[in-house]
């Protein structure tokens, strides 16, 4: 259980670190406006350093799956929030090979994070559940907000940056309730 701990903390710091990676087009010539661009842009016309941080993430992401199903209750919404994560770095890996695709990938990235975050409010105890209830509603606003500025074709760069944000933190919160307080081995009755 303890290397079931510290494997899932490390993967998932990893993954995000790697998955904060387009914060370096503050530092390095990327010729993608960070205000009209999406995020999704840098792997295709920034450096080479965007994709390979991203198939990184992806891998991690990938791995940390079966460490966090051990710590998680035995019951198929626990283990739903470890498939979501190993599903999450899938999806991150096929963005990295195919970053041409990455406005419709973001789109089930973000499916794939609202389906781990359903199940996280299905099993966390009540004050970790309030904490997964405001990422769902933090999660589908910055969601609307991507979907409105690209229709609108209005600061989309920004609200895909922002969407980035929420997604990292809300990982780096599970990654830290499946360190800091892991989870019962039985579903509650």
């Amino acid at each position: 259980m303890r290397t079931a701990r510290i494997a899932s903390a490390l993967l998932m710091g990893v993954a995000v670190l790697g998955y904060s990676g387009w914060l370096l087009e503050f530092f390095l010539p990327t010729g993608v406006s960070p205000v009209h661009d999406p995020v999704e842009a840098l792997p295709t016309a920034g450096p080479p350093v965007f994709r390979i941080l991203l198939a990184v993430s992806g891998a991690a992401f990938l791995l940390a799956g079966p460490p966090l199903n051990r710590l998680g209750p035995v019951h198929w919404t626990a283990r739903l929030s470890s498939v979501s994560v190993s599903a999450f770095g899938l999806v991150v890996l096929v963005q990295a090979a195919y970053p041409e695709r990455g406005d419709l990938l973001s789109s089930v990235l973000s499916v794939v994070l609202v389906a781990g975050v359903i199940s996280l409010i299905l099993w966390w105890p009540p004050g970790w559940r309030a904490v997964a209830v405001a990422g769902l509603v933090v999660v589908m606003a910055t969601w609307l907000a991507v979907v409105l500025s690209r229709q609108l074709d209005a600061y989309e760069g920004v609200f895909t940056r922002v969407q980035l944000v929420v997604r990292a933190a809300l990982y780096g919160v599970g990654g830290v309730y499946a360190f800091v307080k892991p989870a019962p081995r039985h579903a509650h009755r």
